[in-house]
């Protein structure tokens, strides 16, 4: 692979961008809306403790989020749309091959993806100094970002290597885009309220008519106070047993269904920071935490005791259930990355010359 070819192939890709006038049309939408939602962050997380924490991770989630819904409009006609222009063909007799064509055409929807964050940037060093951030965070939410930029961008370059038709292969990257952030959930949700398991509970009550009045027996172990007023006199009086059955969806069964979710990779590569009752203080650390929860299995024999004291402390916070559970942000990388690199093969078979078929009404020159 040659640089030179390669680099002259961006520069004619991105001028070919850059001479449009809805090129910064949008980019300036896209700097108002991120205005506007960092303002509206500073009022909803300015009473927090790190309000830096959480503005800085909405702003990043809406930058993805944005990304996600403008990148394939960008990358999705990269190359069958020269060939309806008739700018293909000669590219291609000339001494750059089928994969520096490829690799050009991918770096430059890549590098017109990360524009946008770069618009992004001054609304994230606003919410870091005025805010306070952790420099660890900001720089793996940013490389995070970046790559998945550069994933969005090698799928819709690829689907338009892949497809004949602009108009469909641009389609069908939103719908490959829509697949990993929303058909990934829907299909944790549909698979984990399909595999159930059969939870039996036992429980016992007080007999509520043992005692009248306002005062209230003391459980075992409890002492009578201000916050407390109960009567140590009452003799508790408790039921029998009682056991009922029911069914819970296995979610932890399932829960690797969402590793490669563009926003979960995000939150779950990103370091976390927790407050003083364990709880995280940013939307990176409150996604992580529900997909981490999500791997712990369901209680399937619970007791409850009304009559005995109930043991303190038992109920585990989002940084203990964090700190025993298992990260799958590498995983979703991969995943990513399979899926990028087979469909850019598959768009260089298709396009190398010469080629031995092509679909019926292709355009070559």
């Amino acid at each position: 692979m040659n640089g030179q070819r390669v680099g002259t192939i961006v520069g004619l890709e991105l001028t070919q961008r850059t001479r449009s006038i809805a090129w910064y049309v949008l980019l300036g939408v896209f700097a108002v809306i991120l205005a506007f939602v960092t303002g509206l962050s500073f009022l909803a997380w300015g009473s927090a403790e790190r309000p830096g924490g959480a503005i800085y991770s909405t702003i990043v989630y809406i930058t993805l989020l944005l990304v996600v819904l403008v990148s394939p409009t960008l990358s999705g006609n990269a190359i069958n749309g020269d060939r309806d222009v008739a700018t293909l063909a000669p590219v291609q007799v000339t001494l750059a091959t089928t994969f520096e064509i490829l690799i050009g055409k991918f770096l430059a929807a890549w590098i017109t993806g990360l524009a946008f964050v770069a618009v992004a940037v001054p609304f994230l060093l606003l919410a870091t100094v005025l805010g306070g951030g952790d420099p660890v965070t900001i720089a793996v939410s940013l490389l995070v970002l970046v790559f998945e930029v550069g994933v969005i961008a090698a799928i819709g370059v690829a689907l338009s290597g892949i497809l004949s038709r602009p108009l469909f292969s641009v389609a069908t990257t939103y719908l490959v885009v829509a697949a990993l952030v929303v058909g990934t959930l829907i299909a944790f949700a549909l698979v984990g309220f399909t595999i159930r398991s059969e939870v039996t509970s036992h429980h016992r009550s007080f007999e509520y008519d043992a005692w009248s009045g306002d005062s209230f027996p003391c459980l075992p172990g409890e002492q009578p106070s201000e916050d407390y007023p109960c009567d140590e006199d009452i003799e508790v009086q408790c039921g029998e047993w009682q056991t009922s059955t029911y069914e819970v969806p296995r979610f932890d069964h399932v829960w690797w269904l969402l590793a490669a979710n563009p926003f979960v990779i995000l939150a779950d590569a990103t370091p976390t920071h927790f407050d003083a009752m364990g709880y995280p203080d940013d939307l990176f650390g409150q996604l992580k935490f529900s997909v981490r929860a999500a791997q712990q299995p369901p209680d399937l024999e619970p007791r409850w005791d009304d009559c005995a004291m109930q043991p303190q402390g038992d109920q585990r916070t989002p940084e203990q259930v964090i700190a025993d559970s298992t990260p799958s942000w590498f995983v979703g990388m991969a995943l990513q990355l399979l899926l990028a690199a087979g469909l850019m093969w598959w768009a260089w078979a298709r396009t190398r010359t010469p080629a031995g078929r092509l679909p019926s009404g292709t355009r070559i020159a």
